[in-house]
């Protein structure tokens, strides 16, 4: 099984990419019209339609398809997805849009970032430009029945990241711009690889707070409560982060020797470090490209602000 039930009208698709459970999720919101809320990458797109199968939605009653940004784990197979969903539209930032219009750039970026994990997740498939849905913040995607998805820019992660809030579950489908949830551990790290903006995404989670949401809909990974705490952890995991390496980069320190800091002066992270080096995704380097964007951000705001 790849699906679960989180509400009456909200399912859970666990993509598995190559074969790793709890680390990637597609979320499928039901009123008298279908969403799916991220796509993960190419090799996932098989997984997503048997759990869509599972959950008794048909391809053809899916009417949209909504991506938190255009990063491969999160909208690579979208384009794959569309060809077996033959009346959904894409729903995306209007900066990510021309990228998936046009992919052969965002293919190209890709592999040069993550080498051979691109190529296992899948090349990145076009999607016809009539498809496309040019998301701007504030537009609410109707699904009836009183389910609605609302738009919410949230730069930081990426220029082009969205989040959507679902009202009846006071519920938020935060993409990258709330961490990753390790939800086996109940612990955040932080999702910070350039080019990151700390001060754009301290305001995207502050407005997130001021929103009071029960629920973090996880694409890393998973339904998660409580979700102001959460919200504030992270902020609180920032700015320690970047006290470190802020330091760190004033003392020309590697980012070995920063990473080590952190783990000093971190417990959430101190405690998934084990977790980590064992992920077959995780451990390529992900940290260490985390604490990169913090590093390319100072050296581009000494003062640490925009």
């Amino acid at each position: 099984m790849y699906s679960e039930k989180l509400n009456e009208s909200l399912d859970l698709i666990d993509l598995h990419p190559l074969g790793i459970e709890n680390f990637i999720a597609s979320y499928v919101l039901t009123g008298r019209r279908t969403a799916i809320v991220e796509t993960g990458p190419t090799c996932t797109i098989k997984n997503l339609l048997i759990g869509l199968k599972e959950i008794g939605v048909k391809t053809e009653e899916v009417d949209y398809v909504a991506v938190s940004h255009i990063h491969i784990d999160h909208a690579g197979g979208v384009g794959t997805l569309l060809r077996h969903l033959p009346n959904a539209k894409l729903v995306v930032h209007t900066r990510g849009a021309p990228h998936l219009i046009n992919p052969e750039k965002l293919w190209k970026q890709t592999k040069q970032v993550l080498r051979d994990l691109a190529e296992m997740y899948g090349e990145i498939e076009r999607v016809p430009k009539e498809r496309v849905v040019a998301a701007a913040d504030g537009m609410v995607i109707d699904l009836g029945n009183s389910v609605e998805l609302k738009v919410l820019e949230m730069p930081g992660h990426a220029s082009h990241e969205l989040s959507f809030y679902e009202e009846t579950s006071r519920g938020i489908f935060p993409g990258d711009a709330a961490g990753v949830y390790l939800n086996r551990l109940d612990a955040i790290i932080p999702t910070t690889p350039p080019p990151f903006n700390l001060e754009m995404t301290l305001a995207s989670l502050e407005r997130l707070i001021a929103m009071k949401p029960r629920w973090l809909y996880y694409s890393h990974f998973g339904p998660a409560d409580e979700a102001i705490k959460k919200l504030e952890t992270y902020v609180s995991q920032l700015k320690l982060w970047a006290e470190v390496i802020l330091e760190g980069t004033r003392e020309k320190e590697d980012l070995a020797t920063i990473y080590t800091r952190i783990l000093e002066k971190d417990p959430a992270t101190r405690m998934a470090a084990g977790f980590i080096e064992k992920h077959l995704i995780l451990r390529r380097g992900v940290i260490m490209q985390n604490i990169q964007g913090f590093v390319e951000y100072f050296r581009e705001n000494p003062s640490g602000r925009s």
